[in-house]
């Protein structure tokens, strides 16, 4: 299994020269300059060698500490060889990354993904609007500092016969846990068992 994977290592690396290669769970990881995503799934694709020619995922990974925010990742399977790539590029708040949909039709659903999720955009997109969300929701579900109860909550209005939006209200606040074993019990006497006490 190693000997392929080098063999696959030196393939990918005299084809793209400006990749950085590494390995990890017996999967290679080439990582390329965002420009160069198209010409890397190119070569991947197409080269004899290689032959990646199903994308079995695409997604992003966001690190809001980072300069670079998000890494987009790409899953490649080549039939040919049995083995699996990933290529990943960084890509700041606000860039635009290429498309490539022209190479693999079925990375239409998953840029919309990753735009309605992650707000990454994707220039030569045939048609990059929400899929998972409304058209009308504000933010991206997926970022690290998008709160978990979200910014409005949906509800059907029996009076106005619609949908509508409303600011999230939180009907009880949030429990505090413990975690501790019920077999030692609280520290503390809990709400109720006071009147055993």
């Amino acid at each position: 299994m190693e000997t392929a994977l080098d063999e696959l290592r030196e393939i990918i690396a005299a084809g793209l020269p400006d990749a950085v290669l590494t390995s990890s769970w017996g999967e290679l990881t080439v990582t390329v300059a965002l420009g160069a995503i198209p010409a890397a799934v190119n070569y991947l694709r197409t080269d004899a060698n290689c032959r990646f020619t199903t994308l079995i995922d695409l997604t992003a990974i966001d690190w809001p500490s980072r300069e670079k925010r998000f890494d987009l990742v790409y899953h490649f399977l080549s039939m040919h060889l049995n083995q699996r790539v990933r290529l990943r590029a960084e890509v700041s708040d606000g860039e635009i990354a290429p498309s490539i949909v022209g190479e693999f039709p079925n990375a239409n659903w998953y840029e919309r993904e990753a735009f309605d999720m992650y707000g990454i955009l994707f220039s030569g997109h045939p048609d990059l609007r929400r899929i998972l969300t409304d058209y009308g929701f504000s933010g991206y579900p997926l970022r690290k500092d998008f709160p978990t109860t979200g910014y409005v909550e949906v509800r059907y209005s029996e009076e106005q016969k619609r949908v509508i939006y409303e600011p999230v209200r939180l009907t009880q606040e949030y429990r505090q846990f413990d975690f501790m074993s019920p077999w030692e019990g609280a520290e503390y006497i809990l709400p109720g068992d006071e009147k055993k006490a």
